[in-house]
């Protein structure tokens, strides 16, 4: 199980010490040079580069969808990611289908793999998605943090550790279906930190990605012994451009090494 923890534009030189893989936003490569010119030397390092469609980061403005597709083939092509996650749409399980199978008529790389993200308005449909992704030939998928329906599949006083609770119970269901034996995950995001050292490091979870002990440390919070009981209020969109001077670099890398020790990663 890889790990990536997304952080601020004046840690990225920085982030190889303690990131396994490069997790890569592909709008900001079109806005930010310095962001573009890390991955550039990622990419010449021969860093795992996995690329997202940010989705996340521009759902909420661009009507559920993630980013321009004409410029997400461009950085494909360009930047020849390891990974590229495919577009999907925030909870929605037949469009984010038919975009996945949309996406397979494109060339790809050679060393470009196409994987996707598991979406839909309930557990059912989460698992109709599932099925219909790894049917069009999708062996990798992700599964993402946020989704509400978690709250209704894992009930609990604190909404964010139910969250998290109802993805584990999610993806540990995904594991057991033998018409699936095949499958890989990505894991996107976090609500609790801990929550990763649920899966007793599953060797069919291969990757995830999580600013939460980066961002719990730009709020001036220390994990405990456990990690958090609550997801920080942060995002990078309010804090990608802060400046090295704003931010406890010693908290940040204090809140890194307990994300993998609670873990056991």
């Amino acid at each position: 199980m890889i790990v990536n923890h997304e952080v601020p534009r004046c840690l990225l030189k920085v982030s190889p010490e303690f990131n396994e893989y490069d997790f890569c936003l592909p709008h900001l490569l079109d806005q930010d040079k310095d962001y573009l010119s890390y991955f550039k030397w990622a990419k010449e390092q021969g860093r795992y580069i996995v690329m997202d469609n940010s989705l996340h980061e521009l759902k909420d403005i661009n009507g559920g969808h993630g980013y321009n597709h004409d410029r997400l083939r461009y950085w494909i092509n360009e930047l020849e990611p390891n990974e590229f996650i495919v577009p999907d749409v925030w909870m929605d399980c037949p469009k984010t289908v038919a975009q996945a199978k949309y996406w397979k008529q494109y060339p790809y790389p050679t060393n470009t793999k196409p994987i996707t993200v598991i979406q839909g308005h309930n557990e059912h449909e989460a698992y109709l998605c599932a099925d219909l992704l790894y049917g069009l030939g999708y062996n990798k998928l992700c599964v993402s943090y946020g989704a509400t329906w978690y709250n209704d599949f894992f009930p609990h006083s604190n909404v964010d550790m139910g969250k998290a609770l109802g993805r584990v119970r999610f993806v540990q269901d995904l594991l057991q279906l033998k018409h699936l034996k095949g499958l890989k995950l990505h894991l996107l995001g976090c609500t609790i930190p801990s929550e990763f050292g649920w899966y007793d490091n599953h060797p069919q979870i291969e990757s995830i990605d999580t600013s939460n002990p980066v961002m719990a440390a730009l709020e001036g919070i220390k994990y405990k012994e456990h990690g958090l009981n609550s997801k920080p209020k942060a995002n990078m969109n309010d804090h990608f451009d802060m400046e090295y001077g704003e931010l406890d670099y010693n908290m940040v890398s204090y809140n890194v090494k307990k994300f993998r020790k609670i873990n056991n990663l």
